[in-house]
């Protein structure tokens, strides 16, 4: 499963760079289940937490979470707020045009998700007059913009998927673009899915939604940078991130 860059990223010692970051301050955006949610103490937890936890403690450093909206965690690193992304946000070229981006952490798709009665596809020329929710900030609302708010399609954007499903349970939006793997197991298999489907195939645009997510850093950190990559590679080497995937699924979530 290692790549090349990844092997090589295991060659460069990761706690000498780190003995700088003993504390990393991780914008996360909680609303996204199973990746960041809040537990019912008020911390956060999911995925992308026990993830970016064990990237810390091989850092030997201690994680401090921070919470934002998704299209806050930018200007939020910016501001220096806190150090890192870990957010389930995608690599793309517009955002590291901002922000610098570790290696790959995982890939995941985006699909449309609309009743199974609407016999929708995720084509503007079959979606002209309807409305299609995204959250604020991601590829799927660029791409819904880019790729179909021009023939016709009005795009809803939501603070968080939870209030678009509301939205798309009350009939006041008729589908929801977004990571497949959120959109299963947050809305598909609970009950307030039944009756819901993805709608046709997975939607990709390789300069809009990037090459996987990853964790993001200020360009002015390249050291921090280095330090999770490093941690990033000896996670997939000795078991970590299986044992941490297999937690939350039942598949490959970092991909090839």
């Amino acid at each position: 499963m290692l790549t090349a860059v990844a092997l090589a990223l295991m060659a460069t010692s990761t706690t000498a760079t780190a003995k700088e970051w003993t504390t990393i301050r991780v914008g996360v955006d909680p609303t996204y289940p199973p990746f960041e949610s809040v537990a019912k103490d008020g911390t956060v937890e999911g995925f992308d937490v026990d993830l970016g936890n064990a990237l810390c403690a091989k850092l030997k450093a201690k994680c401090v979470w921070v919470q934002s909206s998704f299209d806050g965690l930018i200007p939020g690193l910016q501001s220096r707020k806190f150090d890192v992304i870990l957010s389930s946000m995608a690599a793309n070229e517009k955002r590291r045009q901002q922000i610098d981006f570790t290696a790959r952490l995982y890939r995941n798709q985006t699909r449309l998700i609309a009743k199974e009665s609407a016999h929708l596809l995720p084509e503007a020329s079959k979606l002209a007059g309807k409305r299609v929710a995204v959250e604020q900030g991601t590829v799927q609302e660029t791409y819904a913009r880019q790729k179909w708010a021009a023939s016709g399609v009005e795009v809803v954007a939501y603070p968080s998927y939870d209030q678009a499903y509301s939205d798309l349970i009350a009939g006041r939006v008729d589908a929801v673009l977004m990571d497949a793997v959120q959109g299963r197991l947050g809305f598909l298999n609970t009950p307030a899915g039944k009756g819901y489907a993805f709608a046709g195939d997975v939607v990709y645009d390789a300069k809009i939604m990037g090459d996987g997510d990853a964790a993001g850093v200020r360009k002015s950190d390249p050291d921090l940078r280095d330090a999770l990559n490093g941690a990033i590679a000896e996670t997939l080497r000795d078991g970590t991130y299986r044992k941490i995937e297999a937690k939350y699924f039942d598949f490959d979530m970092y991909g090839k």
